[in-house]
């Protein structure tokens, strides 16, 4: 897949505006500060599409991008920022939940996970949210540029098993090299075209 045109399309903060409008959504979610922003702006090959923030938990709200006028790119609110209030982290659950589960729409999440750390409880949550619903999922391990070349493999393999993952499903990315982009966007190709 090949991505040529990525424009942001809305934002929306009540769950009653998600979007529902027939046309596939590829969704990124993860803690915040695991690299969400950056990830996308990647695949697009757009620096400036999506916010990136060296201060956690700036996306608050569900973004969503069309991506070659075919299909939506959705970031999600990042969870498990200690400083955001209680009512933040209420709110954002409230998104986060109705986006997930009543959304036929939906063709594949990304959870994002930090590839140099243990998964969080939160991301291990959200992995069994995932499961538990049926949801299609892929791990997308981020910073991968952290390691040399050949301890990757063996850190997705950690990952994987932590997560009771097979390999497969976890996914080596760097935004700061790209190391993984092709391999990421052709198996997107594919879920879209299921």
């Amino acid at each position: 897949m090949k991505i040529t045109k990525a424009t942001f399309f809305t934002s929306v903060a009540n769950a009653n505006n998600l979007i529902n409008d027939g046309v596939s959504q590829i969704a990124f979610v993860g803690r915040s500060n695991v690299g969400k922003s950056s990830l996308i702006n990647l695949l697009t090959n757009n620096s400036k599409l999506c916010k990136t923030s060296s201060t956690p938990g700036r996306t608050r709200l569900v973004n969503y991008f069309k991506i070659n006028d075919q299909f939506y790119f959705v970031d999600l609110p990042g969870y498990g920022y200690a400083k955001a209030s209680g009512q933040e982290i209420i709110g954002w659950q409230s998104l986060i939940e109705p986006y997930l589960i009543n959304n036929p729409n939906l063709k594949l999440v990304c959870a994002l996970v930090d590839s140099r750390i243990e998964p969080t409880e939160n991301d291990k949550i959200m992995i069994n949210f995932l499961n538990y619903y049926r949801i299609p999922f892929v791990v997308v391990a981020t910073k991968c540029d952290k390691f040399a070349k050949s301890k990757i493999k063996p850190a997705l393999n950690k990952l994987a098993n932590s997560l009771k993952l097979g390999v497969k499903n976890v996914y080596g990315i760097s935004s700061s090299n790209g190391y993984g982009k092709e391999e990421l966007l052709s198996y997107f190709e594919q879920m879209l075209n299921n």
